[in-house]
Parts: C-alpha cells; sequence; structure tokens
C-alpha cells in the first residue's frame, strides 16, 4: 500500500520551522561575532587610553630620572592596573627592559613582543600571547620635555578577560534569539495550521490530480456549471455556462450582481435554500436553472448553480400547449354540437322535421361563416387555428374576445413564432380579466412581407408605470406567476420571440382600460 504523501501545510510547516531556526542561528552566531569583535575593540581602545593617560604622567617622567627606576614605578604601575581594571602595564626603557609587571619575577626582563613604532613616537597595538597569556594590548612612547622619547608604557587586557565580559552580553543576545524564535515557531504553526484549514489536509500532488481531474470534468460536462463563494463572486464557470449566459472572458472574480443577468436568476444564485428546476429566460435562452448552497463541514462556502439549456424543448412544449388548448376547444365544440344534435333529434321525434332542419342549417352556417372569415383574414392555417381555439375557450369561460386586422399568408415570420407570441398573450390577457366584471379582450392581427405586428388589451386592471417597466423581468422567472402582469416564463418568452426578430414589445394602456402589449416581428432580424 502506498505511503500517503504529507499535506502541503505540514510540508510549508516543516520549510518554514527549518528557516526560522537557520536565520535565529545564523542571526546568533553572527550576533555573537560582532560582539566579541567589538569587545576586543573596545579592550584596545582603553588598554591606549590607560597607557596615555600613563605615559603623559610627571610622576612617571620623575621617576624615570631615578637610580633604581622600578621602585617608584612598579608601585604606580599596579595601582593604575588595579584602577583600570586591566591585566598588566608594564614600563620599559628603549632596551625593552621592563621596570614595572604584575609578576615581580619579570621586571628587569626582556619584554616579550613587538612595539611596532612606538620607539619613534607612534602608538602600537595587537593581539599578542605574552607572558600571560593572549592579550589585547597597546604601546605608546613616553616622552621627556624636549619630546624625545625615552621610555614605553604597554598596557594589556587579557583574552579571557574580555571572554569573561562577552559572556554577559552573549547571554543576553542568546535570551533574544530564544524569544525571536519562540515567535517565529508560533506564527509559523498559525500559518501552518490556516493553510492546513485552506488545504483540507491534501498534498501537493492531491491538489494538482485534483485540480486537473475536476478542470477537465466540469469543462466537459453538457450542463452549465456556476461555482460561487460567499460573497457572490465566480470562482468556476465552465464552457456551457459560459456560452448559455454569455459572460465575459474575465467573468472570474466578479459578482454575480455584475454580469446582466435576470434578477431572479440572480437571486436563486444567491439564495440561502436549495431551488430546482426552476425556469429563466437569459438572451436568447430558455434555461432550467437548480441552486444549491455549498457546504464544508457545516460551514457555507458558496452555492452551485447548475444550467440546462430548454430552449427548443420549450418552444416544442408551446407548440404542444397549443394543440392541447385546441384539443380542449374542440372537446367543448363536441359537447356543443351533441346539444345541437340531440335538439335535431328531438324536433324530429316531434314530427317537426322543417324546424329540424332549419335549426341545423342555421348553426352550420354560423360556425362556416366564422371558420371562413378567420381562414380569410389570417392567411396561416396554424394561426387561424389557435385563434378559433381562443375564440372557443373565451367563449366557455365568459370573455368577449374580438379579433381584428388581417395577416397576409407571405408573411415572413414562421408560425411557430407567432403561435409564442398570441398563445401567450392572449392567455396572459385572460387572466388579467379573470373575475372582473366586464370581460374584454382586444387582438388585432398586422403583417405581410418582412413585419408583423401583433396587439393584444384587456379590460382588466392594467398595470402601473412601475410594473410595466418590470413585468417582462418578472417574466423571467416562474415565481412570477402571481405577481400583477406577470404570468410565468410567458411574457418572457414573447420578449425573446421579438429580440430574436429585431423587433420590440412596446407595453400601454388599451382603450378597453386594461393592458395592452404591442409586439413588432421582423423578418430581417434573423427569424429561426
Amino acid at each position: 500500500m502506498q505511503a500517503r504523501e504529507p499535506s502541503v501545510a505540514r510540508q510549508i510547516l516543516v520549510l518554514q520551522v527549518a528557516v526560522v531556526l537557520v536565520l535565529v542561528v545564523a542571526s546568533l552566531a553572527l550576533a555573537a561575532y560582532d560582539a566579541r569583535r567589538h569587545a576586543r575593540a573596545t579592550a584596545t581602545e582603553r588598554a591606549v587610553a590607560v597607557a596615555t593617560t600613563l605615559a603623559d604622567s610627571p610622576a612617571l617622567l620623575a621617576a624615570l630620572d631615578d637610580a633604581d627606576p622600578s621602585v617608584a614605578i612598579q608601585p604606580m604601575a599596579e595601582r593604575v592596573r588595579h584602577d583600570a581594571e586591566v591585566d598588566f602595564v608594564t614600563v620599559m626603557n628603549l632596551d625593552l627592559i621592563r621596570y614595572s609587571h604584575p609578576d615581580p619575577s619579570q621586571i628587569g626582563r626582556h619584554f616579550v613582543g613587538d612595539v611596532g613604532g612606538a620607539p619613534e613616537g607612534r602608538t602600537f597595538t595587537q593581539e599578542y600571547a605574552g607572558t600571560l597569556g593572549p592579550s589585547m594590548r597597546a604601546v605608546v612612547p613616553v616622552r621627556d620635555g624636549s619630546g624625545d622619547v625615552v621610555a614605553l608604557v604597554s598596557v594589556g587586557i587579557t583574552i579571557d578577560r574580555i571572554d569573561r565580559d562577552l559572556r554577559g552580553d552573549v547571554l543576553l543576545i542568546g535570551l533574544a534569539a530564544l524569544a525571536v524564535l519562540a515567535v517565529g515557531l508560533a506564527g509559523t504553526w498559525l500559518v501552518g495550521r490556516r493553510l492546513r484549514r485552506a488545504t483540507h489536509g491534501m498534498g501537493e500532488r492531491e491538489i494538482t490530480r485534483m485540480y486537473e481531474y475536476y478542470s477537465a470534468v466540469l469543462h466537459a460536462v453538457r450542463e452549465g456549471l456556476l461555482l460561487l463563494d460567499d460573497q457572490g463572486r465566480v470562482q468556476l464557470a465552465n464552457d456551457e455556462a459560459a456560452r448559455l449566459l454569455h459572460l465575459p472572458p474575465d467573468v472570474i472574480g466578479r459578482s454575480v450582481h455584475d454580469l446582466g443577468l435576470p434578477p431572479g436568476l440572480v437571486a436563486a444564485a444567491l439564495g440561502r435554500t436549495a431551488e430546482s428546476d426552476d425556469i429563466y429566460v437569459a438572451g436568447e435562452h430558455v434555461l432550467v436553472v437548480s441552486s444549491a448552497p455549498a457546504t464544508w463541514q457545516g460551514r457555507e462556502v458558496g452555492a452551485v448553480v447548475t444550467l440546462r439549456d430548454h430552449t427548443e424543448l420549450r418552444s416544442v412544449t408551446g407548440e404542444l400547449d397549443v394543440v392541447r388548448g385546441l384539443t380542449d376547444s374542440l372537446r367543448s365544440q363536441n359537447h356543443e354540437a351533441a346539444n345541437r344534435l340531440h335538439t335535431v333529434v328531438s324536433l324530429i321525434e316531434m314530427g317537426r322535421p322543417e324546424e329540424a332542419v332549419a335549426f341545423a342549417t342555421e348553426e352550420l352556417e354560423v360556425a362556416q361563416l366564422l371558420t371562413d372569415r378567420m381562414v380569410g383574414a389570417v392567411g396561416d392555417p396554424v394561426v387561424a387555428a389557435l385563434l378559433l381555439g381562443k375564440r372557443s375557450d373565451a367563449a366557455e369561460r365568459g370573455i368577449d374576445l374580438a379579433i381584428d386586422g388581417e395577416l397576409s399568408a407571405e408573411a415572413a415570420v414562421p408560425a411557430r413564432d407567432l403561435v409564442t407570441v398570441l398563445g401567450n398573450l392572449v392567455d396572459n390577457a385572460f387572466d388579467a380579466v379573470a373575475g372582473e366584471p366586464v370581460r374584454r379582450v382586444a387582438v388585432r392581427l398586422d403583417g405581410s412581407g418582412d413585419t408583423v405586428r401583433v396587439v393584444v388589451g384587456d379590460s382588466g386592471p392594467g398595470l402601473t408605470e412601475a410594473e410595466a417597466a418590470r413585468v417582462l423581468e418578472r417574466g423571467w422567472t416562474t415565481k412570477a406567476t402571481r405577481a400583477v402582469g406577470g404570468r410565468g416564463i410567458g411574457l418572457a418568452l414573447v420578449g425573446q420571440v421579438a429580440r430574436r426578430h429585431g423587433g420590440s414589445v412596446e407595453i400601454g394602456t388599451s382603450p378597453l382600460g386594461g393592458a395592452e402589449f404591442r409586439v413588432t416581428l421582423r423578418a430581417t432580424g434573423g427569424a429561426a
């Protein structure tokens, strides 16, 4: 069984700990080195200062004239050594014979070490291992009243003393380094914890593999997919979603409010509850949309929106609805015809055949006249059949339906689109006048060649300016079915057909007192 790779968070944690340790150790070493160098430089400066002070002393110059200079110089040098806290103060003549030394047995012996340019009147410093061990020492000249060099003074501080004084400074540096190390490790742990939560404890190969697989799958599926974060910003949009919603190339990271999507679709995407198979119209597409909040370990991280293109299916469904309406109308007419037939049979049974023939002939002439007028006014038989069915439906519902105008058979707008526009507008008008004391609907068709105009008005409650401005917007979503002036997706489909044909939808007030929809369709708009 293959061992699971360390998580990215653990790898980063180990790397950061190593970096922090290296930086702290390197900083500690540099600080200790700098402190040691500074301590030795300070010791050298102190040795030069003590030696210069003693060399300028008149008492020392006077003692050099004695028969035995060491008698006076040795006590003087020892007092200076103790007071200045140095390790040796040696006074010597120009032949480097000592007049003083911390070890009295060394008096009278030759000085061990270099004196550099001190006999010529220059100050000389060096690190040298003499009789007391390695030390930082300084040699300065002693001048008489005429300025001639008559003796030399050497002052030294041993390396052991310097290192003893340095240990306290190094201890403070070490404590500071430990504090920095503790803070660095704590920060590293916090960063690793946050990274582990962000990567869900996965390794780098797992993340790479997951990204490659997910990207390939999400862009290959036939459904549109939008992934939003908890702020409503798009984090992923596959190719199908970009096609259906006409998303810009720079959609990633943009708020869903800035993409020009239908408000109902935006509200569904940002909703706190799951929604399934809601129908929306976006541009030229009829979409079935499902949305659900995305959670991870009980925490909401965004939303998932899936989109399916049902444009063609909705068009076929609209035609099926028209056929179903015609079927219902035929069923109603069949019921009415049965009643008339029973009337004719009863008249014959009553021995009144002449009245039976007259009654049957009159009903046949009325029905045929209505059919002939409709087919004559509307050149397309499909549209004529739709209007006949709507007239029968209106008669059943107690609605006075008036149909006017003339639609030439040469009109270039496809019958499918005319059925969509007429069917939805008339149904919308029927719903608007339902429950009203006066129920009147007027339909006018005008068109020949490249342009068709459809006007549908009603005697319903009408629309306010605000409702008229938003009626098609509310029609974008099936949730608007109860809204005034909106009947689900029907009005949105009307607007879609108008846009596809380069036309327009105008909403105003009907002469009947209610709302009036004026739709213009042009064949040059790219009918499909």
